[in-house]
């Protein structure tokens, strides 16, 4: 008779599950919750798991999967790896797929984001940097990227959730709403860029309750939770709590698992509906279970394994999984912790393959291949063998060590051979490197960082060099940080994560330092704040400038309003999200002086982000200190023109502007710009000229017409002005700007009725632009309508109470109305 045999997995499932054995109460919870119907009091929604690294949350977590398919739930596991709400989703539809459920509606929708994202990243990167070869600057990305939900203009998702206060946030997602407008064809298409989870999380909904008529449960978990939080826990929150996405099944159950209990502040009213699991470290009594459960019972094996472990169950399962027999195994009071965990297993191939696979921070079988040191036909089977170690964790497809077990081994392997420690540090990196150019070759190197394959491959490599002591590594993470941060918080964390890890594996404080400041300024105050940090490694902190406030008279997508000047009264600084408290300071052997070509970058990419929120004065001191670096930019010189026009400064901007086209007499972004304050200074011949240039190097660039439609008003050249302003409009119709511009055209022509579908046309696009109330008032009062051109005007000075112009049209129409 064939004795039935287990598989390697199941074996592997079996020790992990072993494990668990002292997390009876814990268990018992969770499966009673099932014979508990929704509507009942007691039932629960929400269980968090929490406690410190080590306590085992995640072989719980896997626990509670078991049991609830044991009760016949369809489950999702969601860990680190999602970097957002979208992704998590694919997660859950992967794994619902993969148990026999497919969300197809779901699906359609996530590939449909992900292809709607990319339009808009290329459409908003073309419109500010057309033609370019180079690939996007870290500039051109930021600003490309400010108002992409996924990225950060968004409440709650993205690069700069943080450093803007949510009415900021929300202007910028209408400014990208407007543009957004005139190339997708559905309000869908641009929700899914601006705002993914108010569009997939209805379907997620819709998707759930249509399974619960197949299954009785579903079970989402949510493991590091300290990681996963800050990107999904408000939207959870929102999910359970509120009608915002519509109704949820009762029949789903949710289990987060973190280092950090549960935010009260948000939670808190949901108390009654949750069950917070904390997780300590193992009683004496539990840990004796566990052993005794593996067969160790002799009191001196016993008493070692608790003096070593402290009943930290990773380690007290380790310990048991080596099978001691007698105290002389582990008598010896000299052996560091990590030589005792490995003494128990006699066999010296395998101990050095444990120690080994402590050596990168992830461990598959390729990466196994490089540093075990075996023969080819012992590969395997000592991969399989690592794999099943308690302290190896799955974590899709990969192993990594836990982290109280790994450090010990790290510093065993580094003080034992310093000279074997680099050298085994520099194979790896070299192996990375390689797969990294074999996964870059011929792809966009502007947007690599932003692929998680390659992202993963460049860090390692990095932490690689970085822990075999390459000094020149460190400025190339530097370099690299600069890149990622364009890509928003999710990828620079991967960077900052390099210099904080190799920081602490390879027992260096100087980027331990460097890990720490810039990991703070990045969850404090987002990219922008660690880019201002990397400033402040070798220029002093610039003062707080004060920002400048832009009235409401004009709608997003051009800062000037069509009938008067602007008044640019200053108004306080916001308050600063995150302020560096000390330079980045590094021993001798790890200072690094950053290029200038890169801090000059690094200062536009903090200008656009002043400017992004209106802040041009800080803006154009961030530009001058780019210029200061690099004097020849052309295109940093023509944005300080840019912004010096904004501020009223004509002579400076000019002076910017004129030399921007002399360095790149191509760059039509310098002419039009150069254009528009020729026209302030009222030399509308010469505005004629630079925007005339504008347009032969960009044809259907919409923002110079209408300023060369504003050339031709000076002229008087009605017709001319009136065919550059319907161009306009058919090149952006989503522009509230071009049809308020070419309204007023229209009224000039004396054409009331046509200029008022006009502005009718600007106000649906923008409800909040003053100029376009203002005008169409005008034309209803040419029009005789005094009550509503009386209307129009009394709305226009609410939202802008300076607006000269709308309070001389009022008066007129009250005087005319009273008379």
């Amino acid at each position: 008779m064939v004795r039935a045999r287990l598989s390697m997995q199941q074996i592997v499932q079996r020790r992990r599950r072993a494990g668990l054995v002292a997390r009876s109460a814990e268990r018992e919870a969770f499966r009673a919750n099932f014979d508990i119907p929704p509507g009942d009091a007691g039932h629960r929604f929400l269980f968090h798991v929490h406690g410190n690294a080590g306590v085992g949350k995640t072989r719980l977590l896997r626990e509670f999967e078991h049991i609830a398919r044991e009760r016949g739930a369809l489950t999702s596991y969601v860990d680190e790896s999602a970097g957002g709400i979208p992704e998590a989703m694919e997660t859950m539809c992967r794994q619902f797929a993969a148990q026999g459920h497919r969300f197809k509606d779901l699906e359609r929708l996530l590939a449909a984001h992900r292809e709607r994202r990319h339009e808009a990243e290329l459409a908003a990167l073309a419109a500010l940097e057309p033609g370019s070869d180079s690939g996007p600057s870290a500039g051109s990305m930021a600003v490309a990227r400010a108002g992409l939900a996924g990225l950060g203009l968004v409440p709650g998702a993205g690069a700069f959730a943080g450093v803007l206060d949510p009415t900021r946030l929300a202007q910028g997602a209408d400014r990208l709403r407007t543009g957004l407008s005139a190339r997708f064809r559905t309000y869908e298409d641009v929700q899914l860029v601006l705002s993914p989870e108010s569009v997939l999380t209805p379907v997620l909904a819709d998707e759930l309750d249509g399974v619960t008529a197949d299954v009785p449960w579903i079970v989402l978990f949510f493991d590091t939770y300290e990681r996963t939080g800050p990107l999904l826990d408000a939207w959870l929150h929102e999910v359970m709590t509120s009608e915002r996405y519509g109704p949820f099944p009762a029949a789903v159950v949710v289990v987060t698992a973190g280092q950090r209990p549960v935010d009260t502040t948000r939670w808190g009213a949901f108390a009654d509906f949750m069950t917070a699991l904390p997780l300590q470290p193992f009683t004496e009594a539990e840990s004796r279970g566990l052993l005794a459960g593996r067969g160790i019972t002799a009191e001196p094996v016993v008493a070692e394994v608790l003096r070593l472990t402290g009943g930290l169950p990773v380690l007290v399962s380790m310990l048991a999984g080596t099978g001691p027999t007698g105290p002389d195994e582990v008598a010896d009071p000299s052996a560091t912790a990590v030589e005792r965990f490995l003494k128990w297993e006699p066999h010296p191939v395998r101990r050095a393959a444990a120690l080994a696979g402590a050596l990168p921070r992830r461990l598959d079988a390729d990466v196994f291949r490089v540093v075990a040191d075996c023969d080819e036909d012992q590969l395997d089977e000592l991969y399989a063998w690592v794999a099943g170690l308690p302290f190896a964790d799955d974590h899709g497809g990969r192993l990594r060590y836990h982290d109280v077990v790994r450090a010990p081994m790290l510093r065993l392997q580094r003080g034992r051979s310093p000279r074997g420690w680099a050298e085994r540090q520099r194979r790896l990196a070299d192996v990375f490197r390689q797969w990294r150019e074999e996964s870059g070759a011929g792809r966009d190197t502007g947007t690599l960082c932003a692929d998680e394959d390659w992202s993963e491959l460049r860090t390692a490599e990095l932490y690689h060099r970085l822990c075999a002591r390459d000094r020149e590594a460190l400025s190339e993470v530097l370099h690299d940080l600069v890149e990622a941060c364009d890509q928003g918080e999710a990828v620079a964390a991967r960077w900052v994560g390099v210099l904080q890890d190799a920081g602490r594996d390879a027992d260096v404080p100087g980027l331990a330092s460097w890990g720490r400041q810039l990991s703070a300024a990045l969850s404090a105050g987002g990219t922008r704040a660690v880019l201002t940090e990397l400033l402040a490694a070798t220029t002093p902190v610039p003062s707080a400038t004060p920002g400048t406030a832009l009235p409401r008279t004009v709608p997003a997508g051009d800062p000037h309003p069509p009938h008067d000047p602007p008044s640019w009264d200053a108004s306080p600084p916001e308050p600063a999200s995150w302020q560096p408290d000390e330079r980045l300071r590094e021993p001798g052997d790890w200072d690094v002086t950053l290029p200038p070509p890169l801090l000059a970058r690094i200062h536009r990419v903090v200008a656009l982000s002043h400017a992004a929120r209106g802040a041009y004065e800080a803006a154009v001191s961030e530009l001058g200190r780019a210029l200061a670096l690099t004097p020849d930019d052309a295109g940093t010189r023509a944005l300080r023109g840019e912004y010096g026009r904004v501020l009223g400064r004509h002579e400076q901007a000019a002076g910017d502007l004129e030399r921007a086209v002399a360095l790149d007499p191509a760059d039509e972004y310098a002419w039009a710009s150069l254009g528009a304050t020729r026209l302030v200074h009222g030399e509308a011949q010469a505005a004629l000229t630079a925007l005339d240039r504008a347009l032969e190097l960009k044809p259907d660039y919409s923002w110079a017409l209408i300023r060369r439609a504003r050339v031709w008003r000076e002229l008087g050249d009605p017709g001319r002005r009136l065919a550059d302003l319907d161009r306009a409009v058919a090149l952006d119709p989503g522009s509230p700007w071009a049809h308020c511009e070419r309204g007023d055209a229209l009224r000039a022509a004396g054409r009331d009725e046509e200029a008022l579908a006009a502005y009718d046309l600007a106000l649906t696009l923008d409800p909040g632009y003053a100029s376009a109330y203002a005008s169409r008032g005008a034309s209803h009062f040419n029009l005789g309508r005094s009550a509503e051109a009386l209307a129009d005007l009394e709305r226009a000075l609410e939202i802008d109470p300076s607006y000269a112009w709308a309070g001389t049209q009022r008066d007129m129409v009250v005087r005319h109305r009273d008379g």
